[in-house]
């Protein structure tokens, strides 16, 4: 492919996706390899043909210290020769993945969009343009099918999104390879890229060389089923956008809670994309995969009231009366309330109430869970609500041994991180009812029992 050629494919690609509006300012993502290099000199050859005003951007990762010296010089020299304002900026990939738990090409990837970002800003640019192929769509597209992606996923990269253009998304590897040697264009080779450790060079150096040879137009039969995917993700959207406005009841940066009874009767087509959206949304609940919705969609349409999912990175998923809330928040450990009888204590860290009444006569005994009687001779009419402390121990209704609390909770499968927010009603330094749970065989009505003491817990979340 010729210059001319090249150059008005990338002018169509722009078009195509309106990457570029006219009399804007442009920050390059500048690496130094073949890809970047070429787009930095197309696009100053674009530059009277959309007006344009370009500044570069070369971000160190700090994982290779060896190499970046002279990637960092190369791409400065090269800024300099076009008359274009460079920028070089540093991101610690390590620390990063450690502290949040990731891959060292997650973390960079995330660390690497957040200095665009805070670059383009600073240079009061519009776009940020990157230097994406068509190859690096094949290479993603096989990437997400061998990890199980849907339809999204498998939609690719996108050729815009936000202030983020791609024009080279439609332009093959061996196309910039050529344009460089035609122009006798100088780049550099990242010696990471040639290496196997990772899915994407396994799949650019073995995988999708076999694969053209079956089907050598394979990045534009690729590129028409991904352009076909994400047609079909945005109509989609718009369902699941009207859908998610009616359901969220309450949403924080780390909890969201969902309207429960449209989601019984939701087809799961929608729904899975629905609580994905949800999901994705609310940052600290990112990163669950295809099996985590499916088993939340499992908990919707068949839990019970009370049922819980515990996932992977603390996420939490409790199926309430009315809502289903996802969370990775921790519950707090709850305080210390004064329970008079009659009368009633709200516990906020637990979303509950607890009501205590004096009754001459119970015609409903309840489960002794979320409705319990007691004597209250036995118990008294002061009582405190509180959270399990250590040597805590108790006596189990109908089973009357003495048990410690720590215990029971391990029998009962309540998980770790909720059982400081679990109500302890106390009468004395004696424990009469563990709210939710089991009430104490020492104040159980009797025969004699003249009046009885009648507790609910309420759920309010």
């Amino acid at each position: 492919m010729s210059s001319p050629e090249i150059i008005n494919k990338v002018t169509a690609t722009i078009r195509k996706y309106s990457m570029l509006s006219g009399q804007e300012k442009i920050l390059v993502g500048l690496s130094g390899g073949p890809d970047s290099v070429c787009l930095l000199n197309i696009l100053y050859n674009l530059k009277n043909t959309f007006l344009l005003e370009l500044n570069a951007v070369y971000i160190d990762h700090g994982l290779r210290p060896e190499e970046t010296t002279k990637e960092i010089e190369f791409c400065k020299k090269l800024c300099e020769s076009f008359r274009i304002p460079f920028t070089q900026k540093a991101i610690d990939v390590k620390s990063f993945a450690r502290e949040e738990g990731l891959s060292k090409q997650d973390a960079a990837r995330e660390l690497r969009y957040r200095v665009f970002n805070e670059t383009a800003y600073e240079a009061k640019a519009h776009k940020i343009a990157l230097g994406h192929t068509a190859d690096d769509q094949i290479e993603t597209f096989f990437m997400r099918f061998f990890r199980g992606s849907g339809p999204k996923g498998l939609s690719g990269i996108p050729p815009v999104r936000g202030n983020i253009i791609r024009p080279f998304i439609e332009i093959e590897r061996k196309e910039i390879e050529e344009f460089l040697k035609q122009q006798n264009l100088n780049y550099i080779i990242d010696s990471s890229n040639l290496k196997k450790d990772y899915l994407r060079n396994r799949l650019r150096l073995s995988f999708i060389p076999e694969i053209k040879k079956i089907n050598p137009l394979i990045a534009l039969t690729a590129s028409r089923t991904m352009d076909i995917l994400r047609e079909e993700e945005k109509y989609f959207d718009i369902i699941v956008t009207k859908t998610l406005m009616k359901l969220i009841t309450r949403k924080t940066d780390f909890r969201i809670e969902l309207f429960l009874s449209p989601m019984e009767a939701m087809d799961k087509v929608i729904l899975r994309r629905v609580l994905r959206r949800a999901i994705d949304e609310t940052k600290g609940l990112r990163g669950m995969e295809f099996i985590h919705i499916e088993s939340i969609i499992d908990l919707i349409k068949h839990g019970k009231q009370g049922n819980r999912l515990n996932l992977p990175k603390g996420l939490r998923v409790i199926k309430n009366y009315s809502t289903l809330m996802i969370t990775s928040e921790s519950p707090s450990r709850m305080g210390t309330f004064t329970l008079n009888v009659p009368g009633e204590v709200f516990i906020k860290e637990r979303g509950a109430v607890i009501t205590a009444s004096s009754e001459d006569k119970v015609d409903n005994y309840g489960n002794g869970k979320t409705t319990a009687v007691f004597d209250l001779d036995k118990t008294g009419s002061v009582l405190t609500v509180r959270a399990r402390a250590n040597g805590d121990f108790f006596y189990p209704m109908g089973f009357g041994k003495k048990k410690k609390l720590q215990d029971y909770f391990v029998d009962e499968k309540i998980p770790r991180d909720e059982r400081d927010s679990v109500p302890i009603v106390i009468s004395g330094n004696n424990i009469v009812w563990i709210a939710g749970y089991r009430g104490d065989e020492r104040f159980k009505i009797s025969d004699d029992t003249k009046l009885f003491l009648k507790m609910e817990l309420k759920i309010s979340l």
